[in-house]
């Protein structure tokens, strides 16, 4: 019953959520029906959109998942904007410095620099909070503006395309990456690329360490309680810095499939975060929650919030409704999903009173009698 309820709360948060958007639709003179028809459209409606949702997600997906790992270890880790951009920064200059790698051996290069890149940024709120009693929220958070600011300087003077200088634009951009390191399309005629498997086989590894190796037991007997942990000789310090950086890695592979999947073959940005990672730091925080904080739901559950972020761009294409509504949509779901979380654990913490109300502990089995003790 437990986890009918768990899995039922996000679902009735995210349908409050539409109803929400609907009057939104409403206030502005638009159809929901017709609305919510165009997003199913713009999102599932054919092979195409359907690998655009896909494509969309794989940065939720490996988001979540890393967040799902550092959560389970009780870190909150917010900095998946920075670890994105320190991942595909270090997957640029990999793939700049050895452009004539065969793919075979480049793309998997570039994709475990975008590992290292963001599993770096990861570790270092983790050194922090472990070593100094850094609050990591904050310091996450302070990373994303340092990551953008460092990710403009590479941009507009190292990295630049020498083009852009000397046409004068100045575009903060790459030149076109090596095609050796392009993720190659997997469905012929659509975007549907390598780095949609690759979240999916990542999210799963995140599954195996977590629940299938030592140090997902570690991880998780540390966010349980850091002092039992400790007592029990895990290095409590070692493990909450081990979560930030796993947390970080996966976000630094979305950053490197973020440049190598994209149709430019370069990276490049409008000067903030979400001009090069579509906010998908954040997003897939609410990915993570909506899938409990499981690798393995955060799946299905990056996939659907893909597919509203791609179906509330063609509902404003076909409805002529503002572009902003699309963000405020996202937005209403997000409230909606974070709240609930709250609303299950209540509904969890209830149903397990009222099941150890029915079914009491038996005192004749907690305490064994002092015969079978000594004899023990």
């Amino acid at each position: 019953m437990h986890r009918l309820v768990s899995a039922a709360i996000p679902m009735l948060a995210a349908l409050a959520a539409f109803a929400c958007a609907a009057i939104v639709l409403v206030a502005l003179g638009a159809n929901p029906l017709e609305g919510f028809q165009a997003m199913y459209t713009g999102a599932f409606g054919n092979v195409d959109r359907l690998s655009a949702t896909a494509v969309r997600a794989v940065p939720l997906v490996l988001v979540g998942a890393g967040i799902s790992i550092s959560f389970r270890a009780s870190v909150i880790n917010i900095g998946g904007e920075g670890q994105i951009i320190a991942g595909a920064l270090l997957s640029t200059v990999t793939a700049l410095a050895l452009p004539g790698l065969p793919p075979i051996v480049l793309i998997p290069l570039v994709l475990f620099a975008g590992l290292v890149g963001g599993g770096i940024w990861g570790a270092v709120p983790g050194v922090l909070k472990a070593y100094a009693s850094v609050n990591e929220i904050l310091s996450t958070i302070m990373l994303n503006i340092v990551a953008v600011q460092f990710m403009n300087y590479m941009l507009r003077s190292p990295l630049i395309d020498p083009l852009e200088i000397e046409r004068g634009t100045r575009i903060p951009q790459t030149e076109r990456l090596s095609d050796n390191a392009a993720l190659p399309t997997l469905i012929s005629g659509t975007r549907f690329n390598l780095g949609v498997p690759v979240a999916v086989a990542a999210a799963v590894g995140a599954y195996i360490i977590l629940w299938r190796t030592p140090l997902g037991f570690r991880l998780r007997a540390v966010g349980h309680s850091p002092d039992a942990a400790r007592a029990a000789g895990i290095p409590v310090e070692r493990s909450v810095v081990s979560a930030l950086a796993l947390s970080g890695s996966l976000a630094g592979l979305a950053g490197a499939i973020l440049v190598f999947g994209s149709e430019g073959q370069r990276m490049i940005t409008d000067g903030s975060s979400a001009g090069f990672t579509g906010s998908a730091g954040f997003n897939g925080i609410v990915a993570a929650l909506f899938g409990g904080l499981h690798p393995l739901w955060t799946i299905p559950s990056a996939y659907l919030f893909g597919g509203l972020i791609t179906g509330a761009n063609h509902l404003q294409r076909v409805l002529q409704v503002p572009a902003a509504l699309a963000v405020s949509l996202n937005g209403i779901v997000v409230i909606f999903v974070v709240s609930s979380s709250k609303v299950r654990d209540r509904i969890g913490a209830i149903l397990k009173a009222r099941r150890e109300f029915d079914h009491p502990a038996n005192e004749s089995t907690s305490s064994p009698p002092a015969g079978e003790v000594a004899a023990t």
